[in-house]
């Protein structure tokens, strides 16, 4: 999750502008005597756009700079005659501020200007669609790197949403199944003990099969047993995960396969080496467990045989075998349930769009400078481009090399029949060379073509400026289309990085509510019936103690009932131990290494609810603000702090959540101290009054 930072979002959005805004500055200076004035005048332009962008200018959106952008980009188009597509950043900037009217105004007056310049129509025209499109692209890469900023901070609460959702659905299976009985134990009287006791052994079954159940959605769990079962018995063991937690009811029956194959190959005691392999595609969940030690395959297959017909009569299949190499393999394949096919985001949509404007942009500037009769040629190679062009928004498929060549030819060979209005086109390629390839390869590629696009210019007898022109052309349309496709496959990374976060926290959450059946819910309700049945065998030789005996049913009922609002996490108030579970299990679902250190005696009863508050503040910060790998936690008597690495040398001060968590510990007399501590830790204590 870390390599999916919004940093990256940034770092391609500043490339894209710069390079954006650099034609101006570098076509300035091939213009005598303006090379002085126009570069700083760019480079403020680009500086103050910049703000958008990068969180440390966010408090400069204001409209004095607002006001002083405009007073520079005017200056640089009119008196210095730069561009009239200098206009684009001011334009795409009133977009971001929510004045749409205002870039509307912006994008007319570029018109006017060339107008008053005497440039010809079709000029005109030109200048008129580059500046609408390049403020929209502009305004287009901006908000995409605030949506993946959102997407990202958006994460925790998508998972936080996906445990609380499990809760509820945990809670209400098991108050209708354990809960009535609770109930009933709880108004216990010594004439219906007889009646009691049955009740007690249905939920303590029941308790016990919940927990099963459980644990059986995720196959975790049984591989982790089973890896430790070989290290036992001195089997090395090799362990591959291709398939995607949780599994549901396919689950349990993968893990029984696992558990009694891998028992089997400890029980032969021949093995010394045994490989662990899930793999999932379209729904198909196979599990392959290869071990040598076999002698024969009967041997092998003869224990496993039952499970096989139990696998076959799910709709699945189990094959064993022994090949050649003496490898003895139970392959297991089972249907698990579909996943709904991933939605294209707001943010992939966004950039779609915007992509889209650009090929059309570009192609109406293209188409013209021909006339009506080469657009028999000219409008379907261009239209067969944007299809290639917008195919590596979602995916590279299989055939890329075969579209990638492709699009090289429709890039240059048209060149021979149009000459320069087919000149942009290579700016597309160079966009897809740089999506498509390695950077090591990429960019000596681009670099390349753009060059090949100068030399055709140098060739047909272009003056130095459109040579120029010619270069960075193609590098600047390449790198925009480059921004505009990786930062939606960006933004489609991290959405499915924060559902895989979410669905790995509801894993550690049922892991977590199986741990608490088992160890709180389990042992209440044996001790329960366990007492039960001595009450009931001593109502007639010591009424005394039969009734003592039950009391402590009634309590134990009472207790039990609250153990189980621990298990779904719906106990009336918050309490530090399992608020400290979840907050482990969240950030080791994320990634992230997890030290819990305990010093001296508890935190008192009353002091939970603020410091559970406190935890849920730091880990919220920490996966939101931050790349964490590594987290401390200490608890003591008087205090709990939460230390953390990967914290943004541009950190900024504590938010609204801290701050309000200050004025809590504040009025108990206690107090918060957040700071960073340099080398990107960062510590959050909370002290108690003593």
């Amino acid at each position: 999750m870390a390599g999916l930072h919004p940093r990256t979002a940034r770092t391609i959005t500043v490339a894209a502008l710069a390079t954006f805004v650099s034609v101006y500055a570098l076509a300035a200076l091939t213009g005598p005597g303006r090379a002085a004035a126009v570069v700083p005048l760019t480079v403020a332009v680009f500086v103050l756009q910049l703000r958008f962008v990068l969180p440390r200018l966010e408090r400069f959106q204001t409209r004095p700079v607002m006001i002083l952008q405009a007073a520079l980009t005017y200056l640089a188009v009119i008196p210095f005659g730069v561009s009239v597509g200098m206009l684009s950043p001011l334009a795409g900037a009133l977009l971001l501020s929510s004045a749409p009217w205002a870039a509307g105004v912006v994008v007319a007056t570029a018109p006017v200007v060339e107008i008053a310049r005497g440039g010809s129509p079709g000029h005109v025209l030109d200048v008129s669609i580059m500046s609408l499109v390049g403020g929209l692209v502009i305004y287009g890469l901006c908000r995409l790197t605030d949506r993946i900023e959102e997407v990202y901070a958006a994460r925790l609460t998508l998972a936080m949403s996906a445990v609380e959702e499990e809760r509820l659905r945990m809670a209400a299976k098991l108050n209708e199944g354990i809960g009535q009985g609770l109930d009933e134990i709880a108004a216990a009287r010594r004439d219906t003990l007889d009646e009691v006791l049955p009740v007690a052994r249905e939920s303590l079954a029941t308790a016990r099969t919940a927990a099963a159940d459980l644990r059986s959605l995720s196959l975790a769990p049984e591989v982790a047993a089973a890896r430790g079962l070989l290290a036992a018995a001195d089997v090395e063991a090799t362990v591959r995960i291709g398939h995607t937690e949780p599994l549901g009811q396919a689950g349990a029956l993968l893990a029984t396969v696992l558990r009694e194959a891998v028992t089997d190959v400890v029980r032969q005691g021949t093995a010394r080496h045994c490989s662990i392999e899930t793999t999932e595609r379209d729904a198909l969940l196979t599990l392959t467990i290869t071990s040598d030690g076999v002698s024969t395959a009967a041997q092998g297959a003869e224990p496993l045989q039952p499970l096989a017909d139990r696998v076959e009569e799910a709709g699945g299949r189990l094959t064993m075998g022994l090949a050649p190499n003496g490898l003895f393999t139970v392959e297991t394949q089972v249907t698990t349930a579909e996943t709904p096919a991933p939605r294209a985001s707001s943010e992939h949509r966004l950039s779609l769009a915007l992509l889209a404007a650009i090929l059309v942009g570009f192609s109406i500037k293209g188409l013209l400078q021909l006339s009506l009769g080469d657009y028999v040629i000219a409008v379907p190679c261009l239209a067969a481009i944007c299809v290639i062009q917008v195919h590596w928004v979602r995916t590279r498929a299989r055939h890329w090399p075969w579209a990638l060549a492709a699009q090289t030819v429709l890039s240059y060979a048209p060149i021979a029949l149009f000459g320069k209005a087919w000149g942009g086109t290579p700016g597309f390629l160079v966009g897809s060379i740089l999506v498509l390839l390695p950077a090591a390869v990429a960019w000596p590629l681009a670099l390349a073509t753009a060059a090949s696009v100068a030399m055709i210019a140098w060739a047909v007898g272009s003056d130095t400026g459109l040579i120029v022109n010619s270069f960075i052309s193609p590098l600047v349309t390449g790198l925009i289309v480059y921004g505009l496709i990786r930062l939606a496959q960006l933004a489609d990374e991290l959405s499915a990085a924060g559902d895989g976060l979410a669905r790995a926290a509801v894993v550690q959450e049922r892991l977590r509510a199986a741990r608490d059946l088992h160890d709180l819910l389990g042992h209440t309700l044996a001790a329960i019936l366990l007492k039960g049945e001595l009450a009931r065998r001593l109502q007639a030789v010591d009424p005394g103690r039969a009734s003592a005996e039950l009391a402590d049913v009634t309590a134990m009922a009472e207790r039990a009932r609250a153990d189980m609002d621990t298990v779904t996490g719906a106990a009336p108030r918050l309490e530090l131990d399992p608020e400290l579970a979840s907050a482990v299990s969240v950030l080791e679902a994320a990634g992230i290494t997890v030290h819990v250190t305990r010093t001296g005696d508890a935190p008192p009863t009353e002091a939970s609810p603020v410091l559970s508050t406190v935890l849920r503040e730091a880990v919220t910060n920490i996966l939101r603000h931050s790349t964490a790998e590594n987290v401390e936690i200490t608890v003591a008597a008087d205090r709990l702090s939460v230390q953390n690495d990967g914290t943004p040398a541009d950190v900024t001060p504590p938010g609204s959540g801290i701050g309000n968590l200050s004025t809590r510990l504040a009025s108990e007399g206690g107090r918060l101290d957040a700071r960073p501590l340099g080398d990107g830790r960062f510590r959050l204590t909370a002290t108690l009054a003593r």
